[in-house]
């Protein structure tokens, strides 16, 4: 695992509640420059609510601060361009071509009533050629399948060109091969020293993720290396111990499979 050094996101005692009920309970954590977190659990444990509160989008209470800057200390403006969001099931852009949605990233970057510049343009076409959509940019966002949106949306958060990336269930509805290339955009991006966390289902995904964020009924449960034990027990134990592991190699490296029992 690469070094990581500057902090790119932290948390302190983030409680969010929905009416009386605790969605997020007391959840401290951080976040490097240049590293992937994924973020797991059962149904129900928070972690949208979670997510959505580091992006600023649900009233929380506790503190969150972005590269050592508290949240309300960010205009709006330069935070839009420093931290992108990703959201599952997003509506209201069905009319709108995937060109245009694509472009929405570029928005924190363009002055008020602007139009796009030709960096704009440039960096919606290679976000857009990323993402493998290049081709649908001139049909709307309602005529594609749910796994074909979220590539698009993917494109528009790539198009911010932020230096965190929030990401809820980006691969819902999106087939294998397209999961496996999601996994070296992701690697692109912290290579370049862009911090990412998703909130991924698909747990034999997340497992290959630089650091492991576990979750159960609103509590923090566990922050731990994918291939180590403390996490593999913590996995199990939020998904009722139905949960089996298996050892595998990946070009020499070794990777842990949980399997259901």
């Amino acid at each position: 695992m690469k070094a990581l050094h500057t902090v790119a996101l932290t948390a302190h005692n983030v409680t969010v509640m929905h009416d009386e009920f605790k969605a997020v309970n007391n959840v401290s954590l951080s976040l490097h420059a240049g590293e992937w977190v994924s973020l797991v659990g059962p149904n129900g444990a928070g972690k949208s609510s979670l997510l959505k509160a580091l992006a600023g989008l649900a009233p929380a209470e506790g503190q969150v601060s972005l590269l050592g800057k508290a949240w309300a200390e960010w205009n709006r403006r330069e935070r839009a361009q420093t931290l992108a969001w990703m959201g599952q099931a997003e509506a209201g852009q069905d009319d709108l071509t995937v060109y245009d949605v694509a472009m929405l990233g570029r928005l924190p970057h363009q002055s008020w009533l602007s139009t796009p510049s030709a960096k704009d343009h440039a960096v919606v076409e290679v976000a857009l050629k990323t993402v493998q959509a290049w081709d649908w940019r001139t049909r709307s966002l309602g005529q594609l399948s749910g796994g074909e949106r979220q590539r698009v949306l993917l494109a528009r958060a790539l198009a911010v060109q932020a230096q965190v990336y929030l990401m809820d269930e980006p691969l819902a509805g999106v087939d294998v091969p397209h999961q496996a290339d999601w996994l070296e955009w992701v690697r692109c991006l912290t290579e370049t020293g862009a911090a990412v966390v998703s909130v991924l289902h698909e747990l034999n995904l997340a497992l290959q993720a630089d650091r492991v964020w576990v979750m159960s009924e609103g509590r923090w449960v566990h922050s731990g290396l994918p291939n180590d034990q403390d996490t593999h027990q913590a996995l199990s134990a939020v998904f009722q111990n139905r949960l089996q592991w298996r050892e595998w190699q990946d070009e020499g490296v070794t990777r842990w499979v949980a399997l259901p029992k």
